[in-house]
């Protein structure tokens, strides 16, 4: 299957949660693709995210993982899948938080500074000092996290191009279904 990094994929808002929602469609294991299972996804990654993500001026380039820090990398992954996802359907959860503090630790004091493990990590300490974090939501279409920037606060989707037309398109196809005879 071919795949390119493209902007879509960096609609979470903040690099920390683009990493998380490098995995698609994480709750259907059926039809769950990580990205960041090819080595070759995860070495490529860093120069798209200086290209497309939110935060690229806080970051700019950022190295690659380091061959050997990849298992850790995806533990950080899954430490701030779990927390922010909790903490926006629930609230939060200490042990979640403590586990994720954990991560973060072991993260800065081992990962190469500029790489993109580093940058992940200043980008969750960014998320979760956030002043509102009820802006944090999950995409009700592919379960991703992003951050609702609308002034308004009443965004749905973690990119109206993509997931908001799938989600009005579906919608129209139902309605127009009930009212066929």
């Amino acid at each position: 299957m071919s795949f390119s990094w493209t902007p879509h994929r960096f609609a979470g808002g903040a690099l920390a949660l683009d990493v998380a929602n490098s995995i698609v469609l994480r709750h259907d294991a059926a039809r769950r693709i990580d990205r960041f299972a090819s080595q070759e996804q995860m070495q490529s990654f860093p120069r798209a995210a200086a290209q497309f993500c939110a935060e690229r001026a806080l970051f700019g380039e950022i190295a690659p993982v380091a061959v050997g820090d990849e298992a850790d990398f995806i533990a950080l992954r899954e430490a701030i899948d779990r927390y922010f996802r909790k903490r926006i359907l629930d609230g939060g959860d200490d042990q979640l938080l403590a586990a994720l503090l954990a991560a973060l630790a072991k993260t800065l004091r081992e990962a190469r500074p500029g790489n993109v493990a580093a940058a992940t990590a200043h980008s969750v300490l960014r998320l979760i000092a956030m002043p509102d974090p009820e802006r944090m939501k999950i995409c009700g279409n592919c379960g991703w996290l992003f951050i609702d920037r609308s002034k308004n606060r009443s965004r749905a989707w973690c990119d109206m191009a993509v997931c908001g037309n799938r989600a009005k398109a579906n919608r129209h196809y139902r309605r127009k279904k009930e009212e066929a005879p």
